[in-house]
């Protein structure tokens, strides 16, 4: 049987890699965006600036910047000696899609992916402003494969299907994807955090942003809960971690929301992550969804949760960027 020896949280945001001084490349696409989700209404720009006055001009100050960039670096390093001194046999990396792998063709709602091999590579076109620069932080230059898991996988397909769950599954990269390799979720953790020196991993896909099948939060608490027994329950390896990658609250930062959700996660309080009404887990925010998984796993094993750092990087005077969270559970 399987032992889980580390849970981790991390978020995936391009500002971790952009250097504090390029911040203002997504900022000006910010600027220019009509539709900013804010707790249940969208704004333009200006409108979202009213919303929130005064605003965060002193948020977005370059010495201030920096300041939070060196903090989240530092957060990403620690977890990535977490993660080296549990010395995981294998990792389930719990992520999402953005039109990356999966296209408007095909849109699961929850996949896992059991191929035998995980290529990694950097986007090749500037999709939005301010994200190329972003991607030595999501894979090597020249690219790199990592090897899958696909008894894992497949022992999770099955436990799954029998506990109600209608999965897809996934042995490579479909036809037509628009990224070359894995969704940037898993790329940023397994070259930024574990600096690609990566287990054998399964990667589960969850489909947060696109409607009209977006795992509720119940459903992703109840995945959790899944994932920890079928890992419990494999003979295949000794020694599995749980991640989860990606959020905190973007495009547009909500701290309140952001320290809700991290005080239920102290707590283990399922009951009241599931209470967050699901129109606030909108365009980056739904990532958050991502880490329902493992916290319900970890609340199962009853492992005590570590706060690494919350860092929330402000790029605009409005609000906008992405706040930054990094945890652990063992």
């Amino acid at each position: 049987m399987a032992e889980i020896v580390l849970g981790v949280g991390s978020a995936h945001g391009p500002l971790l890699s952009t250097p504090p001084e390029k911040w203002d490349l997504r900022a000006k696409a910010d600027r220019e965006n009509k539709n900013h989700w804010y707790r249940g209404r969208t704004y333009d720009f200006e409108s979202l600036l009213r919303e929130r006055a005064p605003g965060f001009a002193d948020q977005v100050e370059i010495e201030t910047r920096r300041q939070r960039y060196g903090r989240c670096r530092s957060a990403l390093e620690a977890l990535g000696r977490k993660l080296e001194e549990a010395a995981p046999d294998a990792l389930v990396v719990v992520g999402n899609d953005q039109r990356e792998f999966f296209g408007e063709d095909l849109t699961p709602s929850i996949t896992v992916y059991r191929g035998a091999e995980i290529y990694n590579a950097r986007e090749t076109h500037e999709p939005a402003p301010g994200l190329n620069i972003a991607e030595p932080g999501n894979a090597p230059e020249d690219g790199t494969t990592y090897q899958g898991a696909p008894d894992l996988a497949d022992h999770i397909l099955r436990c799954m299907e029998e506990a109600g769950f209608d999965p897809a599954q996934s042995n490579s990269r479909p036809k037509g994807a628009s990224r070359p390799g894995i969704p940037h979720a898993y790329g940023f953790i397994y070259h930024t955090v574990l600096k690609d020196k990566v287990p054998p991993s399964v990667p589960i896909i969850l489909n947060v942003h696109f409607p009209h099948n977006q795992p509720k939060t119940a459903r992703c608490l109840a995945l959790g809960r899944v994932l920890q027994k079928a890992i419990r329950s494999f003979q295949g390896y000794g020694r599995v971690a749980l991640v989860a990658s990606g959020g905190l609250t973007h495009f547009v930062i909500d701290e309140e929301l952001d320290q809700e959700v991290l005080r239920a996660m102290a707590k283990g309080d399922e009951n009241a992550l599931e209470r967050i009404p699901e129109n606030l887990f909108k365009v980056g925010t739904a990532e958050i969804k991502n880490w329902y998984p493992v916290i319900a796993a970890m609340n199962a094993e009853g492992r005590k949760y570590h706060q690494i750092d919350y860092v929330p990087c402000y790029r605009s005077e409005a609000g906008t960027g992405n706040a930054m969270g990094f945890v652990y559970w063992e």
